[in-house]
Formats: C-alpha cells, structure tokens, sequence
C-alpha cells in the first residue's frame, strides 16, 4: 500500500467517523426522548433509559454505516478536493480507477466493522437492553399476559409469556394437534426452565386433554418435556428477524422449514443484513465521481445534503423492497440485493464514466 492510498484512506475514514459521530448523536437523542414516556413505569428510571440509549448505539451504527459511508466519503474526499489535491493526483497520472482502488480498501474496512457490528455487538446488546427494561417496568406483575414467542415444533405449539434467565421462561402455554391439525390438548405451566439433553421441566402444569366425548384434566406440580426448541432459540424467536444476527436468523430459516411453516421473512431478513453490509463499499465508491464533477467545488454543507438525499432515497427504497417481498411473496434474495446491486451499478457506471 502506497502513501497516497494511506492519506485517501485516512481521508475517507475521517470523514466517515466524524459522519458517524454526529448520526449517532442524533439518533440517541431521538432513543432517549423516546424513552422519556416509560420512565416511572415499575423500576424504570432516567438512568436506566440512559443505558438503554447506550446499549442501542452499536446496532445503530450497523443500520447507519451505509449512508455514514456516502456522507462521510463525501466530505473526507470533497476537502482534498476543495484543496485541488485530487485534481493533482490526477495531473500526475492517477487515473480514477486507482483513486478508486484506496476508496475500496476504505470500503472494505468499514465492511469489516459492520460486519462486527452487525453480528457480534449491536444484536446482544440490544436484546440485553431490551429485556433489562423490560425487568425494570415489570419486576412488580404477574407473569400472566399475551405471549410475545410463538414457536411450532412437530405437533406441538409453544407459547411463551416471559423470558426470565438464559435457561427459564414464566408461563409456558403448549397446544398440543393430531394428525388431522386438530387439538388434542392444551397445557400450562406457570414456570419452564430448559435442561442440557433437550428436556423442559414444567412447574405447576396443568393440561386439558380433549377426548371424543369428555375432556380430562390433569394437574401436576412438574411435568418433563421432550421438545427440539432450546431456551436459546425461543429467546431468539421473541426477537425480531431484523434484529438478529446472520446466525441466528440461519438458525430460524432451519427452524421454520423443518415444521413447514414460512420463512421468507426471515430469508430476506437474512439476504438484507449480508446486502447492507456489503453495500459500504459501494457507498464509498458512489462518492468519488461526484467529486471529480458538480460536487469539486462545493461546500460541506452542499456534499452533505446531497449524500442525505442519496441515502435517504435508498433507505426508503430498502422498506419499499422489505414490504412488498413479505406482502406479495416476492423472491426474498433478489428483493434483499435489489438497492445494494443498483448502488454498485450506478458507482461502476459513474466512475467509468469520469474524464
């Protein structure tokens, strides 16, 4: 790597960080105000809100890696630009496509930290900030309530009203079907917690069996279960498909085909995470013919509208994308690549086309 791919790389990542910093700041601001109406609710205080803000950071900086790339791209480059440094790098014979060789190794950097970000620290810590509030609003209620994980495995339906520990879970609904789908019992226990060998212990259970003409009912104060659902995967199953990490979501899509049930929100939930990462590179590169055209001479505050517009523009199309492959049923892959091949296409188009 030469001296002048450092200085463009150094370039680039300076103004893509400092873009971060501002989104970010932004954003958790938008969080904590949001928050404001739950503080006062059981043990939830304005520190725990702060927290709760905090932990939410990393996944927010995987979600605003993309347009942060384009924006931060635009005002790192757009100063060496301003400077006509750019325009002697090409003097002395730089061609764009060798500027654009250090913007993708850029690109690739900032893939390398969504990647971290987006598997290994923004979904735990959301889900961990996420059910520590939860304990503080609640830690005064029953465990009685609408469930919030709904799991099918084989003949069994498992409803779960409450995550309490990595391996125990309050108020455990089962809804056990034939062969014909029809309901052949129904059981509740008040507390489940999960053991090594894939057995559920089921406390103070309580099971209505439907025969053909009477119904029996059983109480039993422990109850075992043989069930392939582990507490890991129905703590998985309370979250949401874009929350969770490419690992998890694969877990799920296996889940969900096994029982046939659909996993094409999961697909795309899947397919879209591996997309948006991807898609940085592609930002950086989006940023530089710009730069050698209408946005040389242009302030910082022109460059950062102009890469606002951009990324809103692709975010919108993003939910467009996400709603119409779970309404109308549409390939959940090419709906996924769909904005992320359009940015690498308009970029490679743009760039060959610079003089």
């Amino acid at each position: 790597m030469s001296t002048i791919d450092r200085y463009l790389i150094r370039a680039i990542l300076g103004g893509v960080f400092t873009t971060m910093a501002v989104l970010l700041s932004l954003g958790a601001l938008f969080v904590l105000m949001g928050e404001q109406d739950d503080v006062g609710v059981g043990n939830f205080s304005t520190w725990d809100a702060v927290i709760f803000t905090a932990l939410n950071l990393p996944q927010q900086a995987w979600e605003l890696l993309p347009i942060s790339a384009l924006i931060g791209s635009l005002v790192g480059l757009g100063a060496l630009a301003r400077g006509s440094e750019l325009t002697i790098l090409r003097a002395a014979g730089f061609s764009v496509w060798r500027i654009a060789r250090a913007a993708t190794i850029a690109g690739l950097l900032l893939t390398l930290l969504a990647a971290v970000l987006g598997e290994f620290l923004g979904p735990p810590m959301q889900q961990f900030a996420r059910q520590q509030k939860a304990f503080s609003k609640y830690a005064d209620l029953s465990l009685r309530g609408t469930g919030d994980a709904w799991v099918r495995d084989g003949d069994l339906i498992i409803n779960v009203e409450r995550q309490t520990g990595d391996a125990q879970f309050g108020g455990m609904v089962i809804y056990e079907l034939d062969d014909q789908f029809r309901l052949r019992a129904l059981g509740r226990a008040a507390a489940a917690s999960t053991l090594e060998d894939g057995r559920w212990t089921l406390e103070q259970y309580t099971e209505s069996r439907f025969g053909e003409d009477r119904v029996a009912v059983n109480r039993t104060a422990r109850r075992e279960l043989r069930s392939a659902v582990s507490a890991e995967f129905l703590g998985i199953a309370a979250s949401s498909p874009d929350e969770l990490p490419a690992t998890d979501l694969w877990q799920m899509i296996r889940h969900l085909e096994q029982n046939n049930l659909d996993a094409n929100p999961a697909r795309f939930a899947l397919w879209s995470r591996v997309a948006r990462t991807v898609a940085t590179v592609f930002a950086v590169l989006l940023a530089l013919p710009f730069l050698f055209g209408s946005l040389r001479a242009a302030d910082s505050g022109t460059r950062l509208a102009f890469g606002l517009v951009i990324g809103i523009g692709l975010f919108v199309l993003q939910r467009g994308l996400e709603s119409g492959a779970v309404v109308f049923n549409g390939n959940p892959v090419l709906f996924a690549w769909f904005p992320t091949l359009l940015m690498a296409a308009v970029a490679i188009g743009l760039i060959a086309r610079t003089r």
